[in-house]
């Protein structure tokens, strides 16, 4: 639900919770206590069954090998802290804190020898459905191993991180840990025992335990005091004030069903076709081959980005300790061959509630958006690039889902910098994951289905994302815009056999609002945006952006670790506040007040960097160590005086499928990019309008 108070100045390694004001006492004694666990048992048709296999994958990954030296970090104790408990924010824990050990006095023992710290972090229960809601059967009972293999996630990632920065470091987590967790939480003032059970201020709910121990250097937080109360402080930390989670939040969410998420999209307009021309029979399926990051990797850009390439997603530690975790997921991926019935899952014959019981799912594992579409033949790439082989499409159905990437770090970010390249990776991350899950369990009842990550996927994200009604194509180009949340997401999809429903596309006004605003494309730091009209690119209606501009600037950036700055500075691109919600209603309902909203988005700043919300240490891995960047940090604002120079002989190349490599080319071959033929093809590109007259002439 949005809040009434903005948290623009509240720091984030204060997380969303008012934790600060709960008493603290140094000297509070720590009992036995154990982690909360499910209400209700878990039935025979939970999802229980498709967790461990993804349990044991993290499991090896809560440990490995250290950086060969050590990072610049500051060597103020405190800021280590704030940066620890801020990158377990960054990956959605609910509260962190730090604690010291001293194995010899019974804290922490177990712990690897010379760790001297430790890094507690809970993960809250997700929503379940009411008895009888779509999803019940699959849910209820399963929140404790949900949230367990959420806490594997970010112990694994945290550890990691940690390892990079050239520190020893192992993470915990309940049936993988060697040190008592219950423990942890209380000296790390995250949770007080109760009557024997773990219990935090402002969670009732329910949540489970993770860890990080270290010989990194840090400053401990204090326990909670033993008569803390478990309600809220004051009204003003009910109410949010200042902008943390507000206490009427949960009862809010509690009155929606859970299928339909946290987001009230039941308020946008459906219609029949996107509000962009879709010519479905003059797509031609393109190969995996032909994307320019794949381009990149085998050398047809050059050199440079061909080096860089190999590099890309590693350049920041943070996101360098969760590439292995995205590609350690993909072997799980699934099968596209049918499966045969099984009888586990329930009645499945009615594909609407098949629908609500997965976008249920959905919701409960973390995504934040869910939609449904037909996964139609020219959605499916036409090869494969690693072996050259031809894909068949194989499943009527795709699950679709968007995973934002965090608001309060692209507010503090300039999109560009070094933290750009971990956003990435985090939702990917926490997508495949979520996607994997519901595959698997989706399998476990006899339909097949296939998760599609970033990793590998048979599936063209766009289109689907597209046609299930998660949001519309934007100026920004091959990105869907959703209203919420604006163009801050990463795509995740599984497809399958399982009976289902379509949702349908969605129409909020925003083809002439994007028509208006050229925002984006004044701020885009190569230029790649479109300052023009749309165009037809292989049957799509598309503002069609340089790809290889755009390519090019994100891989060998060396002042940070990609670019999303088109996001950052979009002026959907909103905190979620009431206020926010309603700007959106406004610009859907007003059509005269969207011109109004773009400027006062200039005008109040939208898009400038927020230095409370900073979090992050700049650094850059060269050679497996992580260092200073070398060419620095980029520190870029609003420039609004850029628009008129980079529109004026704006140049721009697109690649149509007869400018790719053709299917079956592998990574092996070398297919130079012809720019000088984009270029030509650009400059030929067909209108929309005169598209539309040409199909209306033929009939």
């Amino acid at each position: 639900m949005p809040r009434l108070y903005s948290n623009r100045d509240r720091p984030f390694h204060l997380g969303a919770l008012p934790a600060e004001r709960l008493a603290r006492d140094a000297d509070a004694r720590v009992g036995p206590a154990r982690q909360p666990v499910d209400a209700h048992g878990a039935g025979a048709d939970a999802l229980t069954g498709a967790i461990p296999e993804y349990r044991a994958l993290l499991a090896p990954l809560l440990d490995g090998a250290v950086a060969p030296a050590r990072a610049p970090v500051p060597d103020d104790l405190a800021a280590r802290s704030n940066n620890l408990k801020a990158s377990a924010y960054f990956l959605d824990a609910t509260l962190a804190g730090v604690c010291a050990l001293a194995p010899a006095q019974g804290h922490g023992a177990g712990a690897p020898p010379g760790h001297t710290h430790a890094l507690v972090f809970l993960v809250e229960f997700g929503r379940e459905p009411r008895p009888g809601e779509p999803g019940a059967a699959w849910i209820v009972g399963s929140n404790a191993e949900r949230t367990d293999l959420r806490c594997a996630e970010v112990a694994a990632v945290l550890a990691g991180y940690v390892r990079a920065l050239g520190w020893s470091a192992r993470g915990h987590v309940a049936g993988d840990s060697n040190v008592d967790l219950g423990e942890l939480a209380q000296r790390a003032g995250i949770a007080k025992a109760v009557y024997g059970v773990l219990a935090m201020p402002f969670l009732p709910g329910g949540f489970r335990i993770g860890a990080v121990t270290t010989d990194y250097p840090l400053a401990p937080d204090a326990p909670i005091a033993p008569d803390a109360s478990l309600g809220w402080p004051d009204s003003d930390a009910y109410l949010g004030t200042g902008g943390t989670r507000p206490g009427h939040e949960d009862a809010d969410l509690a009155r929606r069903p859970l299928h339909l998420g946290r987001y009230p999209m039941e308020r946008i307009r459906r219609v029949d076709e996107p509000t962009t021309l879709v010519l479905r029979d003059e797509i031609r399926r393109v190969p995996k081959r032909a994307d320019l990051f794949t381009r990149a990797l085998a050398g047809d850009l050059g050199e440079k980005p061909k080096r860089e390439r190999t590099r890309f997603a590693v350049k920041h530690p943070l996101a360098a300790a969760m590439v292995p975790l995205i590609r350690a997921l993909v072997p799980l991926q699934g099968t596209r061959e049918p499966l045969a019935p099984t009888g586990f899952g329930g009645d499945l014959s009615d594909p609407q509630r098949n629908a609500e019981a997965i976008k249920a799912m959905g919701y409960h594992l973390g995504a934040d958006f869910v939609g449904i579409c037909a996964a139609e033949p020219w959605m499916y790439y036409s090869h494969d690039e690693t072996d050259g082989r031809a894909i068949e499409p194989y499943h009527r159905w795709a699950v679709v889902m968007l995973i934002d990437q965090g608001f309060e770090t692209m507010e503090g970010a300039s999109g560009d910098d070094w933290i750009s390249g971990a956003q990435s990776m985090r939702a990917y991350l926490r997508g495949a994951l979520i996607a994997g899950v519901m595959a698997a369990h989706v399998r476990r009842t006899g339909h097949s289905a296939r998760a599609h990550s970033n990793a590998h996927s048979e599936v063209l994200h766009l289109p689907a994302v597209l046609m299930a009604g998660l949001g519309e194509l934007s100026r920004i180009g091959e990105l869907i815009l959703n209203p919420y949340i604006g163009p801050r997401s990463k795509s995740v999809l599984f497809t399958t056999d399982l009976p289902l429903v379509a949702d349908r596309p969605i129409d909020f006004g925003l083809q002439a609002t994007c028509a208006m605003c050229l925002k984006c494309a004044r701020e885009c730091p190569c230029n790649a945006i479109p300052y023009g009209p749309k165009v037809m690119f292989n049957g799509y209606e598309i503002w069609k952006p340089d790809v290889e501009k755009c390519g090019r600037y994100r891989l060998t950036n060396m002042k940070g670790s990609a670019c999303g700055r088109c996001m950052k500075t979009c002026p959907y691109n909103r905190e979620d506040l009431v206020e926010s919600e309603r700007l959106l209603q406004l610009a859907i309902d007003v059509p005269e007040a969207r011109r109004h909203l773009i400027e006062h988005d200039d005008r109040t700043r939208g898009g400038q960097r927020n230095p409370v919300k900073r979090w992050w240490f700049d650094l850059e891995i060269v050679d497996g160590v992580a260092v200073a960047p070398r060419a620095g940090v980029n520190e870029r604002d609003l420039d609004p005086a850029r628009a008129d120079k980079l529109a004026a002989g704006q140049k721009l190349a697109f690649f149509p499928p007869g400018l790719q490599p053709a299917g079956g080319t592998t990574l092996q071959a070398v297919v130079p990019l012809d720019r000088a033929a984009g270029l030509a093809a650009y400059a030929a590109a067909e209108a929309p309008r005169d598209a539309r007259r040409r199909r209306q002439r033929s009939g």
